[in-house]
């Protein structure tokens, strides 16, 4: 089971993730979230890792070649663009970065194939990302999604085992799920769910 813990906002932080196993940290650079960082917030997080993870920039609100361009430069080694990113910016992002992930939610109808917009990862997350909101993954039973994509929305340490089950994701992503306050990130909640994500996916092997 991948893990990634996003959102991250301090680089204490970081040394818990990849202790506890996690495989990805992310990074949000949207200027209307409470986890945002800026540059050199940015780059001290991503030095931290010690390339020891995925470094994964997360922005919704910017051009996606923009984005890139950022993702680069910092150092990061993917970008996902979240919500209603085209085709074309896709295409236009990875001639400058060339790991994409592409993150939506149902209530985009996006289509679920992964890799339909060139992206290494889909991750699927809850129609108002960042909430904390939990959704109906029944509606995942007959959509056919498979290969490399992630669950998000309304995960925490206590429900990640069951949110597996049900849904059999490549991976789990966790933000809000792990906090005590937006954008501060409860260190003892992020080592349990890591290793409960991971016990989950062992259980499905």
């Amino acid at each position: 089971m991948y893990v990634k813990v996003c959102g991250l906002t301090d680089p204490a932080t970081v040394d818990v993730a990849v202790d506890a196993g996690a495989d990805a940290i992310g990074v949000v650079m949207n200027r209307t979230s409470a986890r945002a960082v800026d540059a050199e917030t940015a780059r001290t997080i991503i030095e931290r890792t010690g390339g020891r993870v995925d470094t994964v920039l997360v922005v919704n609100d910017m051009l996606a070649v923009d984005a890139a361009h950022i993702a680069a430069d910092l150092g990061f080694s993917v970008l996902q663009l979240h919500g209603r990113y085209a085709a074309d910016d896709f295409a236009a992002a990875a001639a400058v970065l060339p790991r994409l992930w592409r993150a939506t939610s149902l209530a985009n109808d996006p289509p679920l194939q992964v890799g339909a917009y060139g992206e290494e990862s889909l991750l699927l997350d809850a129609p108002r990302p960042g909430s904390g909101e939990r959704w109906d993954l029944s509606v995942l039973t007959d959509r056919g999604v498979t290969g490399r994509w992630l669950l998000a929305g309304g995960l925490t340490a206590g429900n990640v085992a069951d949110a597996v089950a049900q849904a059999s994701p490549w991976g789990v992503d966790v933000s809000s799920g792990v906090e005590s306050a937006p954008g501060v990130k409860d260190h003892t909640a992020v080592r349990a769910f890591v290793v409960n994500a991971k016990a989950a996916g062992t259980s499905l092997t």
